[in-house]
């Protein structure tokens, strides 16, 4: 099966991302934001749905978000729910009522046992306590797995695999 990852929104994510398909052994996507090509300071999701849609194609897939690609991945999910197998959140950035509302309708038939989140105890975008009580208010039986880490960085590629696997 297929892998699309879709990075964190700074540039420097792609390091990441390309880190990640290169560990997977599998086929992957490395999803480019736009706004890395066109240099602009924010991202359209809906352009980004459509090219996402568009590397996809018609077969289903897993997705490994980090920080802005996790709330992609919620949109995604909403359009396309009958495609995405696993999800692997790291990094969720902020943990809003407006976020919440997001992730909720999203993962509403989604199967909590096809999807996990890994946060860093000190992540400074979102600490693993507050994204653990956020996870939980979206969905008590989703899997947040905690990581002693005090930066922004997701280089757990054995624990994908073997959660795709």
């Amino acid at each position: 099966m297929k892998t699309i990852i879709l990075p964190g929104f700074s540039i420097h994510n792609k390091d990441w991302a390309e880190e990640v398909a290169k560990n997977l052994n599998t086929e992957t996507i490395v999803h480019n934001w736009l706004h890395w090509k066109n240099g602009k300071s924010n991202i359209s999701v809906n352009d980004e749905l459509i090219n996402i849609i568009k590397e996809i194609g018609e077969e289903k897939v897993n997705i490994i978000a980090k920080s802005v690609g996790t709330m992609v991945t919620m949109y995604l999910l909403k359009a396309l729910p009958n495609k995405i197998e696993k999800i692997i959140l790291c990094g969720i950035p902020s943990v809003s009522e407006e976020r919440k509302k997001l992730f909720t309708t999203s993962l509403s038939d989604f199967n909590s046992r096809d999807i996990i989140v890994y946060q860093n105890t000190k992540d400074p975008l979102g600490s693993y306590e507050n994204v653990k009580k956020f996870v939980n208010d979206v969905n008590p039986k989703i899997k947040v797995i905690k990581k002693e880490r005090s930066d922004h960085n997701y280089p757990y590629f054995e624990d994908f695999k073997k959660f795709l696997n």
